[in-house]
């Protein structure tokens, strides 16, 4: 398992949008993806669980991530969170 911890950029956080990209690309891989904030932790391939966490700008979160292509996908979701989601702010 992979513990990564990342500080979510995009200034609407992670808001339907975001959610929507990061359930999408936590989807191509096989490996378990779950995401920690303050202590609760939800299905990284849950859209509803993911908009649960409220994870504005400047939130931090962790990215615990098991399975066969867990290296794959923990770098595909740091780049996609470090990216802002590919919105421009």
């Amino acid at each position: 398992m992979l513990d990564k911890t990342v500080t979510i950029r995009n200034k609407l956080g992670l808001h339907a949008r975001a959610a929507v990209k990061f359930v999408n690309l936590s989807n191509r891989f096989g490996s378990s993806v779950k995401i920690v904030k303050d202590g609760d932790e939800i299905d990284g391939k849950s859209i509803l669980g993911i908009l649960t966490l409220a994870a504005t700008q400047g939130t931090s979160i962790r990215l615990l991530v098991a399975g066969k292509d867990e290296e794959a996908a923990v770098a595909a979701l740091v780049e996609l969170i470090a990216n802002r989601f590919d919105e421009k702010e």
